[in-house]
Formats: structure tokens, sequence, C-alpha cells
């Protein structure tokens, strides 16, 4: 039977662990059994059970540390990816050979992992190897993708780890439960977006011609190919969960029982239970 595995992805502050909490206790709820596995060797809190520990095996701090490698923050960070990537049996032993595993990969924040670095790539090879179906889950703060701009560059990072992974992926604004009704109002254009009113949009502030061609050729890209959308997530709702974890289920085929589905027809599925969410939560 296969193993199944959500690699938590975004920038630092995103709501990683969070996310990681909340979908363990839903689940919970649900009877299904989810652990969690830190692969942040500069985690400091979660709240969450660990079924694996990363800094069990290696620790920012004990790099940096580290008189003979002089390393800052960023530099010890790739130096323990890469340290990790060398040792992929200590993972192996943590996590056994339990057949129908859910896990869920709580992963460091910084973007060059995820671009031109290729511990996480290995990493994904590497699961598969043991079985897993992976699925890229990438978040991003709902607070910070409020301007064209800001959400440009949220769309750009969540497309380089897309692209480097080469995995299914699931992009999430996180932290809807902080925004203001009018807040969660503005932002449902972004969760589903048209880049070409975008376009006007940003294109009026920018005043060299050759970022107006580079923003209207990014935007044109994106649009036209679908190949970026997010997804709502309000940690203190269930029913925003739950949307979310059905569309990863869909995304790994979760269960032997689950019958296939075309991405079409979870497209659609996505869009009706996502036009529900704001019925009920901004309509109030």
């Amino acid at each position: 039977m296969p193993r199944y595995a959500q690699l938590v992805m975004g920038p630092a502050g995103s709501g990683k662990s969070t996310y990681c909490s909340t979908m363990v206790q839903h689940c919970e709820a649900l009877g299904r059994a989810v652990q969690v596995v830190n692969l942040d060797p500069a985690a400091e809190l979660f709240g969450y059970p660990v079924m694996a520990d990363i800094r069990e095996l290696i620790e920012v701090d004990d790099v940096m540390e580290d008189e003979s490698l002089r390393f800052g923050p960023n530099g010890g960070l790739v130096f323990c990816m890469e340290y990790f990537a060398n040792n992929f049996n200590w993972l192996e032993e943590s996590l056994g050979h339990v057949e129908d595993d859910y896990i869920l990969f709580d992963c460091p924040g910084q973007i060059e992992l995820y671009t031109h670095l290729p511990v996480m790539k290995q990493l994904v090879e590497q699961l598969q190897q043991w079985e897993f179906r992976v699925c890229g889950v990438f978040l991003v703060d709902s607070q910070f993708m409020v301007e064209s701009f800001k959400f440009i560059s949220g769309i750009l990072a969540a497309l380089s780890a897309m692209i480097s992974l080469e995995i299914p992926q699931i992009n999430i604004m996180t932290k809807m439960d902080l925004l203001s009704k009018k807040a969660k109002k503005e932002i449902e254009k972004y969760l589903d977006p048209d880049m070409y009113s975008m376009i006007e949009d940003s294109t009026n502030i920018l005043k060299s011609k050759m970022f107006k061609k580079l923003t209207k050729s990014i935007c044109g890209l994106i649009d036209d190919y679908g190949m970026v959308r997010f997804l709502p997530f309000d940690r203190s709702d269930e029913e925003s969960i739950n949307i979310v974890l059905q569309h990863i289920d869909f995304t790994i085929q979760y269960g032997e029982d689950l019958e296939f589905k075309e991405p079409k027809e979870c497209e659609e599925d996505k869009s009706a239970l996502v036009d529900e969410y704001f019925q009920d939560h901004v309509d109030e």
C-alpha cells in the first residue's frame, strides 16, 4: 500500500508549524492518524508531537558555534540540510515501514532550498522511492498578499517550489482568521485572480517601461496557464480546514477506496467549496 506525505513549505512566518498543529488536531477529530516530522534545524517551539525531529541529527546553533565552519544563520541552515541529505538513513529509520502512513513534513522557510539547491528535490525523490505519494503544500500569509506587487511575488515563490520539486502542489493563504471582514472581501479576488486586471493595477505605478513589460509577461504567463491558485485557510473554522484537507486528499488520492477524480472535477469542487466558505464568512 502507498504511504502519503505533505511537504509543508513557505516563507518564515507563513504559519507552517501552526498549519501542522491545526491539521493534526483536525485529523484526530476525524479519527485519522497523522504524524509530523520537523525538518527545520532552526525550529524552537511547535505545538504538535513529533514523530521525528531533525534537531536530533543536527542543529543550526551547533553549526554556527563551530569555530572551524564560521557560518551565519542562513549558511548554517544550508549546511544542516545538506548534511541531512547525506544521512537520509536517519529519516528512514525514524519513519519505519508502516503502511498507509500519512505524514506532514514541516520544512524550513529559506527560499533558496526550493530554487537553486537540490536538497528538497533529493528528499522528494527519496520519499517516492519509499513509496510515498508526495504533495507540496505552499503557504503564504494572507496579510502579506493584499497588494498586487506582493501577491505577484508570493506567486513567484510558490511557482519556484512547484517547478523545482516537480510534484503536485496546493497553495494556501494562511491566517485568514486574523483578517477583518473587509479584508476577507478584498482578498477573495486573489484566490482565483484575473492577472490581466492586476497588470493594469500594477503598471500604473511603475515608471520603467522595462519593468512594465516584465510584469505584463509574468502576469500573462500565470493567467494563460492557470499555474497558481490559492485556497483560504482559517484555523478557527473546521469547514475551511476540511476544504484544504479534501483538496490535498484528491491530489494524492488518499485511501485505497478513493475513486480517481479528473483534475477538472477537482478544480470545480475546489471552486464550489471556496465560494461556500466566503458566503458564510464574508456576507455575515
